[in-house]
This record gives C-alpha cells, sequence and structure tokens, in this order.
C-alpha cells in the first residue's frame, strides 16, 4: 500500500447507505478536506455506496491520496476516484489492512459494519495492538449511546478509565480536525 510521508494516514470508517441525514455527508466532505489540507493521505472503504462515495468524491476534489480496501465480493463497488485499491478475500482482512499504517482511525456517523470497525480499532489500541488515535466524530450526539455505554462498563468495572480515555468524541467538524 503507498503511504503519505511519515505515514501520515487516517483510515476513515463511515455508511454505506444512501438513505442518510444529508448533514452526515456535508462533515464527512468538510473533514475529509480539512485531514487533506494537512496533508494525510485517506484510507476508506472505497466503495461507490453512501458516505464512502462521498469520502472518495471529497479526497479526489482536494487532490489528497486515497487508498481504498474492498474484499473481492465488492469489487464491482470500487469507487473510480480511488488512487490505490487493495482486495481482500474476508472483511477480517479488510479491516485490519484498513488500520494497517495510519496514524488515526476516525469512524464518522455510520452503520452496524461503522460500529464493529470502531470497537474492534478500540480494543485493539487498548491491548497495545494499534497505536494511532481513535476518533468518532459525535455529530448532534450520533456516538452518546455509544459514549453512554462505554461509561457504564467503566462505572461497573468492565473498563478502566484510562481505556475508556483512548477513544476521542469531538462534536464539530472543527473540534474534530483539532486533533490532528
Amino acid at each position: 500500500m503507498t503511504m503519505s510521508p511519515q505515514n501520515k494516514n487516517v483510515v476513515i470508517f463511515c455508511s454505506a447507505s444512501d438513505r442518510i441525514d444529508p448533514k452526515y455527508n456535508e462533515a464527512a466532505t468538510a473533514a475529509v478536506h480539512g485531514l487533506c489540507s494537512k496533508g494525510y493521505g485517506i484510507v476508506s472503504g472505497g466503495t461507490v455506496k453512501g458516505t464512502m462515495r462521498i469520502v472518495s468524491e471529497a479526497v479526489a476534489t482536494c487532490g489528497g491520496h486515497h487508498t481504498g480496501i474492498l474484499p473481492r465480493f465488492m469489487e464491482p463497488l470500487t469507487h473510480p476516484a480511488l488512487d490505490e485499491v487493495v482486495y481482500t478475500d474476508t472483511m477480517s482482512q479488510r479491516k485490519e489492512l484498513m488500520r494497517e499504517g495510519t496514524c488515526a482511525c476516525l469512524a464518522l456517523p455510520g452503520g452496524i459494519g461503522t460500529l464493529d470497525e470502531l470497537i474492534e480499532t478500540l480494543t485493539l489500541r487498548k491491548l497495545g495492538r494499534y497505536g494511532g488515535k481513535v476518533v468518532a466524530l459525535d455529530l448532534d450526539g450520533f456516538y452518546a449511546p455509544l459514549r453512554g455505554l462505554l461509561d457504564h462498563y467503566v462505572k461497573t468495572g468492565m473498563l478502566e478509565e484510562g481505556d475508556r480515555a483512548q477513544i476521542e468524541f469531538p462534536q464539530t467538524v472543527g473540534e474534530l480536525l483539532e486533533l490532528f
């Protein structure tokens, strides 16, 4: 996989749905433009579906480098604007390769796949197997239920406070970009 200078790449996990509130895609565009302007390369799911499509279009308009990682069964959904495409045999391999060489994981508002990717990455961070930042854009409280669940885990002793602190929940794109 080609990397931006000094492994300055961010993996973006996001929605594959075309039926979401436009504000989430507007935030995705703004976040991608901000990250590209700071010299970050983008790694994503790379399909033509939902917010993944929006991410690809945003990277293309700002001239950044974009790597899409897809399982082979999704090959027909590959976005044509990707700079680089990597195909995997399984979804698990996809997630692993998406994180590889990145300095941060950014979860935009998304569905169950995004939640899976985010929680796995947070778990790997907790176990010392992922060294990048873990960030979830909590636009209009989208991730408030997850924040509450993680706080509940701390309260019940199921999660250490230090491990809970390994995920950040900026509420605006501006706050998100300040983390980079």
